[in-house]
């Protein structure tokens, strides 16, 4: 079955950085656009940055513009978010999200993310 496992989440100064990852098995990795999205305590999920079928397509959510990277790597069936700059209010639980046709068909778990001032 589809597997989608986060990691690399943790404990941070503001300033600081970390970099996600998300593994994918069960599928076609390079089928698939990815995105990762978070959700902080209390509030909506929301879009982070979306990496495309190619990696020259990425789209990053203004608040985390020019601080945050997508990328991919079909050989390891990974996509990660580098994360730079980071905010408190960056803290959150953040997921990966395989998309096909306009359809986020898989999720991950999420891994915590907690910037601390």
């Amino acid at each position: 079955q589809v597997r989608l496992v986060e990691s690399g989440g943790g404990l941070v100064q503001a300033g600081g950085s970390l970099r996600l990852s998300c593994a994918a098995s069960g599928l076609t990795f390079s089928d698939y656009a990815w995105n990762w999205f978070r959700q902080a305590p209390g509030k909506e999920r929301e879009f982070v940055a979306l990496i495309g079928r190619s990696s020259s397509i990425t789209y990053y959510a203004d608040s985390v513009k020019a601080r945050f990277t997508i990328s991919r790597d079909n050989a390891k069936n990974t996509v990660y978010l580098q994360m730079a700059s980071l905010k408190p209010e960056d803290t959150a639980v953040y997921f990966c999200a395989a998309e096909v046709r306009a359809t986020y068909a898989y999720w991950g778990q999420g891994t915590q993310v907690t910037v601390s001032s």
